[in-house]
């Protein structure tokens, strides 16, 4: 008993010591009963991040010292799952206790301060496509992607995003670009700020966009501009830049003027449905006279065609169950096209999420759809299974896959399309198998 006292007393000795080498610094000085940071944590304990006292319970009608709120920050530090608005309110907190917070092993400098504004996330996978065209080239592809999505939170409403892409030829160990033949090199191909202020959604910059009504059946690419969103029930999506192709699928790149209205209804929890306009322009005319995609090679000729082209397109998507879902979209263009080429359609059902299934080990999703995609109503398709190396633009056919995921953060897809590249004259078979296996962080 007596050892106890003796080292409870040198315990003390010691304590009040060292209280009073740093009064200036002392972390268990008491936090004013006025002081903001006792709203701060009120909200934060209401949101569910700040843990208290550890107990679960959170006492706001009591005065604590700088010491128990820095114990309280340094919980809500640890935290991942929190709002952006929580964690802006978290790091100002972690600024205010910084002494405190030091004192308990927590540091936070000034740059480290910032490193959970910064998210990263991506994936590394390998792919590989094997694709036949009727009487012309077999091809074969195998290539390893790595794609790195960083987030950057820039306050409560703003985020700065980007992608960064690099390839690598799985064939010959050789790197490549973002599209083949290009010379090796790791690309930013995505770069944009979003802004969120309640139902509205802001972006500006090099955009990555899908269009809703088809799933990527009109535009899966990027845009060069602004997007504007906003709504909740009924919601419009509003957006205007530049709009760049692919060398690989559309003979020549160059660039359109595009701008956009996009119109979606959310009825109620299994049934959505909307309409959408495209417009664009281009120097080189969308079709000539002998049925060509361009006016001629280099725009020296304005004899045929229009500059501008018109896509009018309406959708739903009809969910029959959590597991089963359809959508319904149709596309046209305007113009002189031939029918097959003015027009676009998918017919599509989709169980448990078709090639996006949740990230839980052992879940499986599949899918069948048919598609036709004429090269007068589509911008630049997501399915890479059906437009990769169609070099006329024009296809139909049907269209299954399946992913599964495998562990945790592994998934792998396998993509099958079979049907027609339809050419100005006479049509041919075509047929394409693409799977990928992605490791996600």
């Amino acid at each position: 008993m007596k050892k106890f006292l003796t080292a409870a007393a040198a315990a003390a000795a010691i304590m009040i010591a060292n209280a009073v080498s740093y009064a200036a610094a002392n972390p268990f000085e008491d936090v004013p009963a006025d002081h903001w940071a006792y709203d701060a944590v009120a909200q934060l304990a209401a949101d569910g991040v700040i843990e208290g006292y550890g107990d679960g319970t959170y006492r706001g009608d009591q005065e604590i010292t700088r010491y128990e709120m820095a114990q309280m920050v340094a919980r809500a530090m640890a935290r991942t799952n929190v709002s952006s608005a929580d964690r802006a309110m978290i790091d100002r907190l972690a600024a205010e206790f910084a002494d405190e917070l030091n004192s308990l092993g927590v540091r936070v400098a000034a740059l480290e301060k910032k490193v959970d504004n910064v998210k990263w996330k991506g994936w590394i996978g390998y792919e590989y496509w094997n694709d036949r065209h009727e009487g012309t080239t077999h091809y074969n592809l195998q290539r390893f992607q790595f794609q790195l999505n960083p987030i950057v939170q820039i306050n409560e409403h703003w985020q700065g995003r980007a992608r960064l892409k690099y390839l690598s030829d799985a064939n010959t160990a050789s790197n490549i670009g973002a599209n083949a033949g290009d010379d090796s090199k790791f690309e930013m191909d995505r770069i944009w700020a979003e802004g969120k202020y309640g139902t509205t959604k802001i972006q500006l910059g090099k955009i990555s966009y899908e269009t809703r009504l088809d799933r990527g059946l009109v535009l899966g690419n990027r845009l060069a501009g602004g997007i504007l969103t906003f709504g909740n029930q009924l919601q419009a999506t509003i957006g205007a830049g530049r709009q760049a192709r692919d060398p690989n699928r559309n003979r020549a790149n160059t660039v359109d003027n595009m701008q956009f209205l996009e119109l979606t209804y959310h009825a109620n929890d299994k049934f959505d449905l909307g309409a959408a306009y495209y417009h664009l322009k281009n120097k080189r005319a969308y079709k000539d006279g002998a049925g060509r995609f361009w006016k001629s090679w280099d725009n020296s000729s304005d004899a045929f065609g229009s500059e501008t082209r018109n896509i009018w397109e309406v959708g739903m998507t009809y969910t029959f169950s959590p597991k089963w879902l359809m959508n319904l979209a149709y596309a046209r263009s305007n113009g002189d096209w031939a029918s097959k080429y003015k027009q676009a359609y998918n017919i599509e059902f989709d169980y448990n999420g078709g090639r996006y299934p949740d990230m839980k080990p052992g879940n499986f999703g599949a899918f069948i759809a048919y598609r036709h995609m004429g090269r007068g109503a589509v911008i630049f398709p997501t399915y890479d299974e059906t437009y990769t190396f169609t070099n006329n633009g024009t296809v139909r056919g049907f269209n299954v896959g399946a992913a599964y995921v495998f562990d945790k953060n592994i998934m792998g897809t396998v993509l099958y399309f079979r049907g027609k590249e339809l050419g100005d004259s006479s049509d041919r078979d075509t047929s394409t198998l693409y799977t990928t296996l992605q490791f996600f962080f």
